[in-house]
């Protein structure tokens, strides 16, 4: 199938030509033509599918169906639940609309008020916003959400996850006039994204994408055991000294992140690093000098783990392994993604291994350990312990 089947405007087909786009992907394919159909979605599909694509395709198609008579405020809302996927969909809306006269804006936190009073202030066919900024200028009535005629709902799972659905009810409610609804999520699982499906979406079309052989993210994961942090350190320096062409390293707090760039920093590795409350100049700055090469290896928070879409990650480091086995994926998706080959490593001290059985348990495939000969672990896994205990314990029973 081509994106001219989906009967797409030619302007869009010319911009997806440019994109490198060559046809659409499983997700796109069941999204867009129900979509067209001006029928609300709930949608998931694993990261890295084009799941961006498959709801910027249809709005963009209606924009242009059906043109503005007069001039008026945001016609098509995105929310998202970080900033950096906001710039991201912002991006990806502008790139789709090149050779179009729609217009595109983008609002998030960390980012001058008056500029996004100037982006308010312009007749926004497609705005893309995180929930908390946009509700602050609806607030303040210098946002008006009366001509929003479709609401798109990106990665719901993870605004719930970080509190904003009932700010994100509170705006669905601000946009009542609005004739479509997509909610699109990295899983449906779970009472809470079901309840906020039920609040937004009127009888939706539900798609689950199987992605292609193809599109399949071709990861390869395993985790190295870890006697103590400093020979946690000792693997992650080898690592990132020798086996990478660039890494996204996941760490779990900000404080651990702070320890961490200097030790590597030490030892010789130039990094950049994203987290939590930081100002979204240096974000901007600390992305775009890994997504152009100046740096090959990026420390992030969890605050990364969701919607960075950096083509050609050929890593992603656990140093921290996440509290949830979901998070876990999510992480891993940086790397891998649209059918390239990626590599996942864990670096496991004694108490995170049971999160190596949950994890292998929610994927349903187990991870293997590997070893760097010269930094082999002097421990056996915990888990290796507890079963020749119990095994002693059987036996003396038996006697």
């Amino acid at each position: 199938m081509t994106f001219e089947d989906l009967d797409l405007d030619s302007e869009l087909c010319h911009a997806l030509a440019d994109m490198n786009f060559t046809g659409p992907t499983s997700i796109q394919e069941s999204v867009i033509p129900a979509a067209m159909e001006g029928k609300d979605i709930l949608a998931s599909a694993p990261t890295g599918t084009g799941k961006t694509a498959a709801f910027l395709l249809p709005a963009c198609q209606y924009l242009l169906d059906f043109p503005r008579s007069e001039p008026g405020a945001t016609r098509i809302l995105i929310l998202t639940p970080t900033r950096e996927l906001a710039l991201q969909v912002y991006e990806q809306a502008k790139a789709i609309t090149k050779y179009t006269d729609l217009v595109c804006g983008v609002i998030t936190g960390g980012i001058n008020y008056g500029t996004d009073n100037e982006t308010l202030s312009k007749n926004l066919d497609i705005l893309v916003a995180t929930p908390g900024r946009l509700f602050e200028h609806i607030n303040n009535e210098h946002a008006d959400c009366r001509n929003i005629e479709c609401l798109i709902l990106d990665e719901a799972d993870r605004m719930l996850d970080m509190g904003f659905g009932g700010i994100v009810g509170q705006i669905a409610g601000e946009a009542r006039w609005r004739k479509q609804n997509m909610l699109f999520s990295a899983t449906l699982e779970g009472v809470g994204v079901k309840r906020f499906a039920s609040d937004i979406l009127n009888d939706p079309v539900e798609v689950t994408a199987n992605p292609s052989r193809k599109e399949k993210a071709k990861t390869h994961q395993w985790y190295h055991l870890a006697d103590d942090l400093a020979h946690k350190d000792a693997l992650l320096v080898h690592i990132l000294s020798n086996q990478i062409d660039n890494a996204i390293v996941f760490i779990k707090t900000r404080d651990r992140l702070d320890m961490l760039k200097s030790k590597l920093m030490s030892n010789g590795l130039h990094v950049s690093w994203l987290q939590g409350e930081m100002p979204q100049d240096k974000r901007n700055a600390a992305l775009a000098s890994f997504k152009e090469g100046k740096v090959k290896i990026l420390l992030a928070t969890d605050v990364a783990a969701r919607g960075l879409d950096v083509p050609n990650v050929s890593h992603v480091i656990n140093y921290d392994m996440p509290r949830t086995a979901d998070v876990y994926v999510h992480r891993v998706g940086r790397t891998g993604r649209a059918g390239a080959k990626g590599t996942a490593i864990s670096l496991i001290e004694a108490h995170d291994f049971e999160m190596i059985g949950k994890v292998g348990r929610y994927m349903n495939e187990p991870l293997k350990a590997r070893v760097v000969d010269e930094l082999r672990p002097k421990h056996k896994p915990p888990s290796t312990i507890r079963k020749k205990k119990k095994a002693k314990t059987k036996t003396k029973g038996k006697k």
